[in-house]
C-alpha cells in the first residue's frame, strides 16, 4: 500500500554532470519524459553492497524524476560477456574465468548470478526499470555497430579490433585525462597504437574455445565490455538519451570509452547521454568489500547478521550520492534504529485514509523537501524533512499520512507497508527459535506475577545470553541483539 506522489510543480530539478562539472537544470530531450540508462553488474559474482549503493542512486534518481512528473523510460543492464579481469582491457573475460574454475556453464553461473543480483534488487526496494538489456541478447546488434565506425575509428591486431581513441574529438574529456586533476592512467599495452586505445571485439586465442563466442568480420571471438553499453543505450533510448549514470569508477576508463564509439557512430561530439552521473565509493576499512575476501560484504551477509536490507538503504540515503560513504556495523545499526523509529513514527497513520494536503505546516514540509531532493537529490535533507513529517502533532491524520507517502515514494523505503516484526530478522547464528523465546518469555511473565524475581531475572538473563533483547512494556516483546 504505497501513494504515487502528484507531478510536482515546484522547484526546477538540478542535477550535477559529471561532463561539465556543474549542476545543470534538467531539460529533457523528449519534452514530458525521462530516458535513463544505468550500468548494470557483471554476473561473475553476487554483488558486494558496494556495488549496490550504484542502483539505489539510480532508483531514486529515477523516483525522483517520477515525482517530477517526468514518464520515465529506465534501463539497466546485464554484462555476462566481455567484461575482463581489468578494466582497462587486460586479463581475462570474468564471465569465462569463474566457469573455467568452477568447471561449470557460463550460462548458469550467469543466470545464477543474475537472479541473486535481481533479489538484492527487491530487498532493497528498488523499482523494476523498464528493461533489463542482456548483454548476449544484442550480439548481432554489436556487430553492426562496431562494423559502422570499424574503417574510420577502428584497427585490426592479431587479438581483436581496437578503438583508436585519437580518433575522437577530446577522448577522456569525461575523467580529464592528460590534466592534472585527471582522475586516470592507463598502462601502455602492446601492439595498441596508444595507451587508452580499447577492443571493440576480442578474438579467440588460436586453439582456444570460449563458451561465449560469436562469428565477426574480425574473427570468432567476442564484444569488447565498453560496446555492450553504447549498443544497448542506443537500442532502448535512442542517441541522445537523458540520463546515463554508474558509480565514480566507471568515469575513469569505461565511460570515456563509451562516449568514444557513441561519437564515432554518431559522426559528432555527441556524447550520447545529455547527462552523466555518478556516485561516489562506499569504503569499508577491513577490506571486505575485495570479491576475492572470501566472506566479502554483500546484502544477504547483512542480513545473516540480522539487519533489514532496507536499513542499508537508509544508511546510503543518509549521505549525498556524490560522498564517500564509510561503511561500519555501528553506522548500519545506527541506521536500522532510525529505521524502527520511523517505522514506529507512521504505524498511527499507516491504515488511515490519505487526504488533501492543506494544513500550512504540512505543506511549507514539503515545499522543503521539494527543494531539497530538486538540488540534486539532497536524500539526507529529505530524511529529517519526512521526520518532521512524523513527529507533527495536532494535524489532520489523513493529511499526514499523504504527506508521509509522497515523500516517501521518492525515498523508495517503503514505510507504509513495514511493520516492527518485518524488521526483526533472525540473525544465521543465533541458537534460539522464536518458538522458544515467546515460551521464556511467558514463563518470565508468570514468574513476576508471582513475584518470582529471582526467576524472572534468570530467565531474562538467559535470553540476554541467546542475543535476546527483552522490552518490557513494549508491545514488541522483544527484540534481536545485534552486535558486530
Amino acid at each position: 500500500m504505497t501513494d504515487t506522489p502528484a507531478p510536482a510543480s515546484g522547484a526546477p530539478l538540478r542535477l550535477f554532470n559529471s561532463l561539465t562539472r556543474q549542476l545543470e537544470p534538467f531539460a529533457p530531450v523528449h519534452p514530458g519524459e525521462a530516458r535513463v540508462y544505468s550500468c548494470g553488474p557483471t554476473v561473475y559474482n553476487y554483488p558486494h553492497i558496494g556495488n549496490m549503493r550504484a542502483y539505489v542512486f539510480a532508483d531514486t534518481l529515477g523516483r525522483t524524476l517520477t515525482y517530477k512528473g517526468y514518464k520515465l523510460t529506465h534501463v539497466i543492464n546485464i554484462t555476462d560477456v566481455g567484461h575482463l579481469t581489468d578494466d582497462a582491457d587486460a586479463g581475462e573475460d570474468k564471465l569465462e574465468k569463474a566457469a573455467a574454475e568452477r568447471a561449470q556453464s557460463i550460462w548458469d553461473i550467469a543466470r545464477h548470478y543474475t537472479e541473486a543480483y535481481w533479489a538484492d534488487i527487491k530487498a532493497l526496494n528498488i523499482r523494476q526499470p523498464a528493461h533489463w538489456s542482456i548483454a548476449t541478447d544484442y550480439v548481432p546488434q554489436m556487430i553492426d555497430f562496431a562494423k559502422a565506425i570499424a574503417d574510420r575509428h577502428c584497427y585490426e591486431l592479431d587479438s581483436g579490433l581496437y578503438f583508436d581513441t585519437t580518433s575522437v574529438a577530446e577522448y577522456g574529456r569525461l575523467a580529464r585525462h592528460g590534466t592534472d586533476e585527471g582522475e586516470s592512467r592507463i598502462d601502455p599495452v602492446d601492439g595498441k597504437r596508444h595507451p587508452a586505445d580499447f577492443a571493440i571485439w576480442r578474438k579467440t586465442p588460436p586453439g582456444e574455445t570460449r563458451q561465449m563466442e560469436w562469428d565477426s568480420p574480425w574473427g570468432r571471438g567476442a564484444p569488447g565490455w565498453h560496446l555492450e553499453c553504447s549498443v544497448m543505450s542506443e537500442a532502448l533510448l535512442g542517441f541522445p538519451f537523458d540520463i546515463h549514470t554508474g558509480g565514480i569508477d566507471h568515469r575513469e576508463i569505461h565511460h570515456p570509452n563509451e562516449i568514444a564509439q557513441n561519437q564515432a557512430h554518431s559522426c559528432s561530439a555527441d556524447s550520447g547521454a545529455r547527462m552523466w552521473m555518478h556516485n561516489n565509493f562506499l569504503v569499508e576499512r577491513s577490506g571486505k568489500m575485495s570479491k576475492s575476501s572470501g566472506e566479502f560484504l554483500r546484502l544477504q551477509l547483512l542480513i545473516d547478521k540480522g539487519y533489514h536490507p532496507l536499513a542499508y538503504r537508509l544508511m546510503c540515503l543518509q549521505a549525498h550520492y556524490r560522498s564517500e560513504l564509510e561503511f561500519s556495523w555501528e553506522g548500519l545499526g545506527a541506521a536500522l534504529t532510525r529505521l524502527k523509529r520511523l517505522v514506529m513514527g507512521v504505524a498511527p497513520v499507516r491504515d488511515i485514509p490519505a487526504a488533501a494536503v492543506e494544513d500550512r505546516r504540512l505543506t511549507d514540509l514539503l515545499g522543503k523537501f521539494d527543494a531539497a531532493i530538486s538540488d540534486d537529490l539532497n536524500t539526507s535533507v529529505a530524511l529529517t524533512l519526512l521526520e518532521d513529517v512524523i513527529a507533527m502533532k495536532k494535524t489532520d491524520a489523513g493529511q499526514k499520512r499523504a504527506a508521509i507517502g509522497t515523500i516517501d515514494a521518492v525515498l523508495g523505503i517503503g514505510l507504509l507497508d513495514l511493520l516492527r516484526e518485518d524488521l526483526r530478522i533472525r540473525p544465521k547464528a543465533a541458537t534460539i527459535t522464536d518458538e522458544e523465546i515467546e515460551t521464556a518469555l511467558v514463563r518470565r511473565k508468570e514468574a513476576r506475577a508471582a513475584k518470582d524475581f529471582a526467576t524472572s531475572d534468570k530467565l531474562r538473563d538467559e535470553l540476554i545470553a541467546a542475543g535476546v533483547e527483552v522490552m518490557d512494556g513494549d508491545p514488541l516483546g522483544w527484540d534481536w541483539r545485534l552486535e558486530n
